[in-house]
């Protein structure tokens, strides 16, 4: 199995460089490039996947260094074939590995919430403050009429 993913890097990375030497006539073949990520970052990302027991793959700190690792992949496979990165095709790759792969995962623990409110009441209470402290001062300087022309 570890053989035949090999051979088909090695393969990929010719195609790679090939593609690199011969005279492009777009800047970025989007057909070329969605088959060389999933022949290249997908194959790599299946295969350490698959190693990773399948409870852990909702666990960040577990596949962290997985899905980093194919992040790099799909940016380098785009820079080598003049490509922007990202793009709509790698938007529908990343879909598609979170359709297959963290769909049953649960958004806890990545959710917005509220801050402390030893953190939120000082945001709150200085602006109602400071325009109480105005509007007194307003009213204030308006009774007093000396000096005003």
């Amino acid at each position: 199995m570890a053989l035949g993913i090999s051979v088909l890097l090695k393969v990929g990375l010719l195609l790679l460089t090939a593609a690199q030497v011969l005279p492009l006539v777009s800047a970025c073949n989007r057909g070329f490039y969605e088959g060389m990520i999933n022949d290249l970052c997908l194959a790599k990302f299946r295969l350490d996947m698959g190693g990773l027991d399948q409870g852990l793959w909702c666990s960040w700190t577990d596949t962290m260094e997985i899905y980093e690792g194919v992040t790099n992949c799909t940016y380098q496979v785009a820079l080598r074939m003049d490509c922007f990165w990202p793009n709509h095709v790698v938007d529908r790759f990343f879909v598609n590995i979170h359709q297959l792969y963290f769909r049953d995962c649960a958004l806890t623990g990545r959710l917005l919430h509220d801050p402390p409110v030893s953190i939120l009441a000082p945001f709150i209470t200085v602006p109602v403050l400071v325009t109480l402290l105005m509007t007194a001062l307003v009213v204030w300087r308006s009774k007093r009429t000396e000096g005003v022309l």
